[in-house]
This record gives structure tokens, sequence and C-alpha cells, in this order.
């Protein structure tokens, strides 16, 4: 076991360069299956989860290397079963289930596990996969899938899911007829993965709105392609930049997908000013607490709850935080609170009323961007703030310690 130890109290001040995106990452590689030919992607980054996919693209057939911050892949001889052992660490590890139907007929899927951060159910997935003609058996924690060929469908999700409208956007690349997907996730990642597949020569129209429309193709080809940076990593660099008073500039920065987060952290009296080499990040003057609601894309982002809520901790005044997306992600809040902030939690709701100073202290995450609040609020803290349970951090922010230190922050990684 590893944790992070933390000096606090340095402000920020150089270039950080933001890496690729992970929830992008993840479902371009799993849409790899699809693929008839070699594929090379640039700007992935590496991360657990990203190899953990990787190994289980080799388990199903896909052979890859990994070079820096360039996959290679090829899935020609697919195998179909995907096992607990590695669909436990990553829930994202469900997406193969939709294109290994639509490319072989068959699969066999461990039901996912991930962060404990509420209910994320795979039904809206399945319900739509058996829409367009898979057959589908639940059986001692494994979906057993088979078809003779995917059909188009007309598919309504009941709220908007970005992992179901990725799913079935995948499987119906290869299905025969049109595929119209409604109340779909209008996420960056999602209009992403749309690119790539149409660089491969799928036929996707619509992504970035609520319907989209999906024409099947015989088959894809391989290509050349780069992932998105990451909006969350670099929203979590704002706050940690505003957190200490520092200057930041962000490199390879992807600014219009983060324009919820920029109009919270601007009325929070933040500067954000895009320039050619990057977005420079300081503070204007006092911090203020601003009311803040998560929603779909383009509302504000679930991911970056925590680390507002670290910013909101030293801002003047109080300010509101709604989380309308999982039902169990305020787990950061009572580790703040050792920290010295004010924060009550009713329901789905909590208020953050500012202090003058945090104070370190030991604190456990408890998921990913738990993890990333954490040590935004250990960078302000007065003494030592030490994160235990890393291991949730490193599977969504890449050597976050190094770019942290290269711009000042006086944080190590050391073994528990």
């Amino acid at each position: 076991m590893e944790k992070l130890v933390i000096e606090g109290g340095a402000p920020l001040s150089g270039t950080i360069a933001v890496s690729g995106s992970k929830n992008a990452a993840l479902p371009i590689l799993m849409a790899a299956i699809l693929v008839n030919g070699n594929i090379t992607f640039t700007n992935v980054p590496n991360l657990k989860d990203i190899r953990t996919t990787l190994k289980l693209l080799d388990i199903l057939g896909c052979k890859s290397t990994f070079d820096g911050s360039t996959v290679t892949i090829d899935c020609q001889d697919l195998t179909p079963e995907a096992p607990y052992e590695l669909v436990k660490t990553m829930r994202a590890s469900v997406l193969c289930l939709g294109p290994l139907l639509a490319r072989i007929g068959r699969a066999k899927v461990a039901l996912p596990g991930g962060c404990a951060i509420g209910a994320r159910p795979v039904d809206m997935h399945l319900t739509a996969l058996e829409k367009m003609g898979a057959e589908l058996d639940l059986d001692s924690g494994y979906i057993n899938g088979k078809c003779k060929g995917l059909k188009g469908a007309h598919i309504q999700f009941p709220f908007p899911t970005v992992g179901g409208t990725e799913h079935v956007l995948m499987a119906a690349c290869l299905a025969e007829g049109e595929t119209v997907l409604e109340n779909v996730a209008r996420e960056p990642e999602v209009s992403d993965l749309a690119e790539f597949l149409i660089k491969c020569g799928a036929k996707i129209r619509g992504h970035g709105t609520s319907v989209i429309h999906v024409e099947g193709v015989e088959s894809l080809a391989g290509c050349e392609y780069a992932v998105m940076s990451d909006r969350i990593e670099a929203g979590t660099f704002m706050a940690a930049a505003a957190i200490t008073d520092g200057e930041v500039l962000l490199a390879n920065c992807p600014f219009k997908e983060l324009d919820a987060v920029v109009d919270k952290l601007r009325e929070m009296g933040v500067l954000l000013e895009q320039r050619d080499d990057g977005v420079l990040v300081k503070r204007n003057g006092e911090l203020v607490g601003v009311d803040v609601t998560t929603m779909p894309y383009p509302g504000f982002p679930t991911d970056m709850q925590a680390q507002i809520m670290a910013l909101m901790t030293l801002a003047k005044g109080s300010g509101i935080i709604e989380e309308r997306i999982f039902e169990n992600r305020f787990m950061h809040v009572q580790e703040l609170v050792r920290m010295g902030a004010k924060i009550k939690l009713k329901g789905n709701s909590a208020m953050v009323r500012g202090v003058d100073t945090l104070k370190g202290a030991p604190v456990m995450a408890s998921d990913l961007r738990a993890s990333a609040s954490l040590v935004v609020a250990g960078l302000a803290a007065e003494g030592t703030t030490e994160v235990q349970r890393i291991y949730h951090l490193d599977r969504g922010y890449e050597r976050i310690e190094e770019k942290l230190t290269n711009v000042g922050a006086r944080i190590r990684r050391v073994d528990e």
C-alpha cells in the first residue's frame, strides 16, 4: 500500500500538461474489438485502468503494445470470455459485451465492479442489446450472450447514461440496418468515441446531441486516432491552482468541454484565460462560495463535485452542492471535516461554509474523485496531510504527484 504525503501551503506555479482522457480512452480501446485491422492510438494516459483494459483485450484475443502514450492493437482472432478477475476491478470492462456480440455473435462477460459511489446498474445496456436481437442470460455472475447478427433498433434510454450510450453506439456500428438512440448522453467522451468509429468507417450522425443515428456497416478498418485530453484532470488542476493561490498554465487543456466548470470557477473568483499555449489559471481576488448542482453534460460534471467542494472549504461565505447523478458520492465529506472543513450534509445536498484555514491530517480516499479532492485540500492545508488508499487515485490520474511537484507542490509518494 502506498500513500501521498503533502506539506501544504506552497502556491503552485508553472506549466502542467494535461494527459489523455481516461473516460474517453476506455470505451475507445474497447471499440477496437469491432475493428478488422491494426489501430494506433495516441495521447493514451498510462493508468491502471488502461493497463487493465489492455490485459482484458489480450485475453479476448486483441494483441497490443503500449509505449509511452501510444497504444497499438490488432483484434483478428477473438475469443468471447471476459473473466471476473479482471471485470470486477473496473466497471468499463462490461463494454466489451456489445462489441463481441456485434463482431463474433457470442460473449461471456462477468458482471462488473468498480468504485463504491452508488448503484450503476447495466440493465439499460442489456435491455438495448436484447432489442437488437441479442439473447442474454445471467448465470453465476456472468452475462452469457449470443446472436445471429445484431439488428438495428429504436432505443430510448430512460435517462442519459454515458456507459449505456457508448455501449449501444459501438454495437450498432456492425448491426444490420439503422439504430436510433434517443435521450443519449452528450458528454464529450461519447463524441470522441463516435469520431474514432467514424474514422474507422462507421456511419454515425447526431453525436453531441440527444439523438444519435447509426447506419450499420459490414466491417470497420484500422486507423490512427488521438484520444481527447482529460477534462476532469484539467478541472482538478484548476482547483489545485486556485486553492493554493498559485498561477498555473494548463497545456493541452480541453477548455470548451469544461464550460460548466469554468463558469463556476469564475463565479468563485478564479481567473481562467485561454491562450495559444494553454489556459492560465489564477485567483482574481478572494474566493467566494457558490451553489453547484451536478447534472449530465453540458451541466456541471459529477466527477468535479468533490474537487470544487475542497475549493469551497476555503471560500468566503457558503454554498450548497447538490449531487443529482450518484446517490452515494459524499464520502469525502467526513475526511474534509477531519481537516477542519465546515460541511453539513442533508440528503443529496452539502452546505459548505468556508473557513480561514484547513489543517493537515491523515485522511482516507473512498473513490477516485474523492482522492483528488483530498489532494487538492492537502495542497492548501497547514501542516502535513497523508492521503491513504491512493490506488483509487492511480485509476484516473497519471503521475499526479510528479506533475504537482513540477509546479512547486511539496508532495511525495511513500509506502504505508
